[in-house]
């Protein structure tokens, strides 16, 4: 284990012994937030939830009084799905609506398009999505998993419970997926799968047309070993992809898929008759059996009036990172960028599965790994649970990233320290 993992781990043992929009109000009288969510586009079917998740939480937080002393305001933009345009739209949230602090994106092409604009502007982007790690910054919070609180502990699966000898690594055609694999492939040569039992494949945003890709997958599983699907495929692809599988009469018992961006809201799209048994790794399921999601169910059904309306895992990360950036609120007196980055590292909020989740002072949580087994009810059986994993920002498993750590405590304050030479910077975040 690198010296990286000592420095979280020691953190991680102290921090946990510590612990709807309106516009009604006058600017004196409230404190704005962003919500940068694809409202249109290909990203749609899964970001619109989480721009109502955020307004329900905002709701909430104003009938318990809202935050330091006033009314908590929701500044709702929707950057269509066009990266370029995200950037935009956070532009004009930081300078011309003046939030506090925005809630949104979901595919690394659209944060990483903001990235420079929220540094540049000094303000807080927090992030609710997994991701492939490989970034670290001072001004975003990455609530969603990092690479070890997903994909190794899904392949990891794959090859201990599965039996999966051989592996088809199929993305949608940008940084997440393509980043991600890499860092897989890596992973499973180092675990002893030979490369030519790795076929690796990449396809458009919105991409429909799925019977070549998928007449490939089920040849490349024709060879005698067990084999599995790793998902990246993100947005309204998943449909028509989850369609041809059936179409193909690929079974889970055939040839399983674990999809790391498909909950149980792309799932109330699709006939789940055929996907039964196919996989999923997330830290959060709707069907975790614990007083606070039975809770917070109940208040999305109520919120939202409709009680087929289902919840899904980055829900439950824009729900941590809210209540912390709440608390970190609180603690500092003030919504002041700088104020709130002293005081955040290190708050503990409750998630949603019955524990805790902490924000490392690499601006990661602390997160449970959940695989579940998609059932006809669209829903997950939760087949297995990890004790809470620290977030990994820079990969173990990646040459240039082996020896790099982020810590934004003071005076570190760096998000790529070398542990091997001693110093700050050689990579940017």
């Amino acid at each position: 284990m690198k010296f990286k993992s000592h420095v979280m781990g020691a953190f991680l043992a102290g921090a946990m012994a510590t612990t709807a929009f309106s516009s009604v109000y006058a600017a004196d009288d409230t404190i704005k937030v962003g919500i940068l969510h694809s409202l249109s586009g290909t990203m749609a079917i899964s970001e619109t939830t989480l721009k109502d998740a955020m307004l329900m939480l905002i709701e909430d937080q104003n009938k318990k009084g809202g935050l330091l002393g006033k009314k908590l305001e929701a500044v709702v933009v929707d950057p269509a799905s066009d990266w370029p345009l995200f950037a935009e739209k956070a532009r004009e949230l930081i300078s011309v609506n003046k939030v506090s602090a925005v809630f949104g994106c979901w595919t690394s092409s659209s944060r990483k398009s903001v990235l420079p604009v929220f540094e540049e502007l000094n303000s807080l982007l927090f992030y609710p999505v997994q991701y492939e790690g490989e970034e670290s910054s001072r001004n975003i919070f990455y609530t969603g998993a990092a690479p070890n609180q997903q994909a190794i502990p899904a392949v990891d699966y794959l090859m201990e419970t599965e039996g999966v000898e051989r592996f088809v690594l199929e993305g949608t055609d940008y940084v997440y997926p393509r980043t991600t694999n890499k860092i897989l492939e890596a992973y499973l040569i180092a675990k002893g799968i030979p490369k030519e039992d790795i076929l690796i494949n990449y396809t458009p945003f919105g991409f429909s047309d799925w019977q070549t890709e998928v007449a490939k997958i089920k040849e490349f599983g024709s060879a005698g070993k067990k084999t599995a699907v790793v998902s990246t495929i993100n947005g309204d692809a998943n449909v028509p992809f989850y369609k041809e599988l059936g179409n193909k009469g690929i079974k889970a018992t055939d040839i399983p898929v674990i999809a790391f961006s498909v909950g149980e809201e792309e799932l109330a799209g699709l006939d789940t008759k055929p996907l039964v048994g196919h996989l999923a790794a997330w830290n959060y399921f709707q069907s975790v059996d614990a007083p606070a999601n039975a809770e917070f169910i109940e208040q999305w059904h109520a919120y939202t009036k409709n009680d087929k309306r289902v919840t899904n895992d980055p829900m439950e990360a824009a729900y941590i990172g809210f209540k912390a950036w709440v608390s970190a609120v609180e603690a500092a007196g003030t919504t002041d960028t700088d104020a709130v980055l002293d005081t955040i590292i290190g708050t503990t909020v409750p998630n949603l599965s019955g524990g805790y989740a902490t924000v490392m002072p690499n601006h990661h949580i602390t997160k449970p790994v959940l695989i579940g087994e998609i059932q006809e009810d669209g829903q997950f059986e939760i087949v297995q649970q990890t004790p809470a994993v620290v977030g990994d920002e820079w990969s173990d498993y990646l040459p240039d990233s082996k020896d790099l750590i982020s810590d934004w405590r003071k005076p570190m304050s760096c998000g790529n320290f070398n542990v091997a030479t001693g110093k700050c910077g050689g990579k940017g975040s």
